[in-house]
């Protein structure tokens, strides 16, 4: 990208939220004057996800960093192919390569038994009564029950869809990993981020890191966007 300032930036949440959870890493984004748009994925199919994104894309005026928390990030890994993406930032996220599903991911790793999905005609929902450990035990319980009393449902077909595109093997990645993370095995985000070659920041956290770790993951972002900028990491 040259020395092209990148001043954009799109957010992409994953399943059982939505676009409400990143609200301070917009707040501190926007604060140092960066150009926030925040995606809603209806989390009914790979597809109308990936299109929700690029609908946004489309929208930005230049090279944007495009982030994805935890679904989320197959999700930029298939959009992250689109021309005004300079960058990706995957945060606790899966991370599949061409030709993948989500649920491969998965394989050869540990179970995490905090995270339990009731399945209902499809569609995932995580247990109410294991949602604050296995989702966002850095919480408090008030943020924790309106995160788990606010949850998107996601069509369990989802984790099956292969993708197309490994956006990560064209364009520079970093990784926000939650040390913490009950939603994935630990070696399971460390092997993805590893594959994908991204700049690895490791933090204390829950798997709603996206939502309790602002200026961690902000800093991360802006780190991206003056990488891309600069072509380096």
């Amino acid at each position: 990208m040259g020395t092209t300032e990148i001043r954009n930036v799109v957010l992409v949440h994953g399943a059982f939220a939505d676009g409400s959870g990143w609200r301070g890493v917009y707040d501190n984004l926007t604060a140092r004057g960066y150009r926030v748009a925040v995606v809603q994925n209806p989390l009914t199919s790979l597809d109308d996800d990936v299109a929700a994104t690029v609908r946004i894309l489309d929208r930005q005026d230049g090279p944007t960093i495009l982030v994805g928390h935890s679904w989320g990030g197959t999700v930029i890994t298939e959009a992250g192919v689109h021309p005004n993406v300079a960058g990706l930032v995957y945060v606790s996220a899966l991370i599949p390569d061409a030709g993948e599903n989500s649920a491969q991911q998965y394989e050869g790793f540990g179970p995490t038994p905090d995270f339990v999905i009731d399945v209902v005609e499809g569609y995932g929902y995580l247990n109410p009564d294991t949602f604050q450990a296995g989702f966002a035990a850095d919480t408090s319980d008030a943020d924790a029950a309106f995160l788990r009393d606010s949850q998107v449902p996601v069509n369990m077909a989802v984790f099956s869809t292969p993708v197309k595109n490994a956006a990560w093997r064209d364009k520079p990645s970093w990784a926000v990993i939650a040390t913490e993370d009950r939603a994935f095995d630990q070696a399971m985000l460390q092997h993805m981020a590893k594959r994908a070659n991204a700049t690895v920041t490791n933090v204390p956290a829950s798997h709603a890191l996206f939502a309790t770790q602002p200026a961690v993951v902000s800093e991360v972002i802006v780190a991206a966007a003056q990488g891309a900028a600069a072509g380096t990491r």
